[in-house]
């Protein structure tokens, strides 16, 4: 089901859905020319825009922000590009949800994107994705760090996802097939943690979501052990392609009255050609979630 907005002709990839004590629902989406942001009282009614609320000096493609409020502050995870430059993970800290966000500090001196920093009892944790060339299926995969503060991660980087799919394939790189597992985002539930994650090339038919898990009372999230869901070992994703929509990916997860949510972007119908000048078309979506077990499915609305 798509999300309503109150503006025309405006996409919303890579969507992360956060939710004030007030209740009050925002999402921050990846763009060209800097974090865009939404706001609404529920998640199905309608969306209002707030605009660019984070840009950059000679700074360009802005991906996948995300927020967490801690001891009143917002902090805003993204990472950016300069030219000549990788993008690199930054932090920005504010009052507002809405901005502005001062005090701008790089967390790595190397590429690293897809953020999601949650707080557990042992502290807070980074969830990002950054590339391993040192292994059998090259390619980007999902890491966590700690967190010493919000401004500083601790560089203790654990490798917690990685391909195993020939349908997480998005090119050649150097002669060999480069592999995609990006976008992670962290939630427990009745004592099972999960990672949900996206895999493949955003503009391809092969793009989806999947999840590890694991059954755990370990706080730390850099000594668990969380085991990718597979059919044994075959291509099993939570969520992929139907007749209704594509490029279905790049999902965030809110629990609300009890019920779990996925925020994800996607294409109506068949778009993408696989042609150079591809046009975005990604907008936001909602579905429900099941999670029981350690099993999650998506139900869409």
């Amino acid at each position: 089901m798509k999300l309503q907005f109150n503006v025309q002709n405006k996409t919303q990839p890579d969507p992360f859905i956060f939710r004030d004590d007030n209740g009050k629902f925002y999402i921050y989406n990846t763009g060209v020319d800097g974090i865009h942001a939404y706001s609404s009282d529920s998640l199905t009614g309608e969306w209002k825009y707030e605009g660019i609320i984070l840009q950059m000096p000679r700074g360009d493609e802005y991906w996948a922000p995300s927020m967490i409020k801690l001891d009143g502050k917002y902090y805003l995870y993204f990472s950016y590009h300069i030219p000549g430059m990788f993008e690199h993970m930054h932090v920005g800290c504010s009052e507002n949800p809405l901005g502005p966000f001062k005090n701008i500090t790089r967390l790595y001196k190397r590429f690293t994107i897809d953020s999601h920093v949650v707080q557990t009892k042992a502290g807070l944790f980074l969830w990002y994705a950054e590339d391993n060339k040192n292994c059998d299926r090259v390619g980007t995969r999902v890491f966590v760090d700690r967190l010493l503060d919000p401004f500083t991660p601790a560089n203790i980087c654990k490798e917690v996802i990685v391909p195993t799919y020939d349908e997480e394939v998005t090119g050649i790189r150097d002669g060999k097939p480069w592999h995609t597992v990006e976008g992670p985002f962290w939630f427990e539930e009745d004592g099972w943690q999960y990672v949900m994650y996206s895999g493949g090339a955003f503009t391809d038919d092969t793009y989806h979501i999947g999840y590890a898990c694991a059954k755990t009372d370990e706080q730390d999230l850099t000594k668990v052990n969380y085991v990718k869901q597979t059919d044994n070992g075959k291509f099993k994703p939570v969520m992929f392609r139907n007749d209704v929509e594509e490029g279905v990916g790049h999902h965030s997860v809110i629990k609300v009255d009890g019920q779990y949510y996925a925020i994800y972007h996607a294409r109506d119908g068949k778009q993408n050609d696989g042609s150079a000048d591809y046009t975005e078309a990604r907008t936001a979506r909602i579905c429900k979630l099941h999670v029981k077990d350690g099993v999650i499915t998506a139900e869409r609305m």
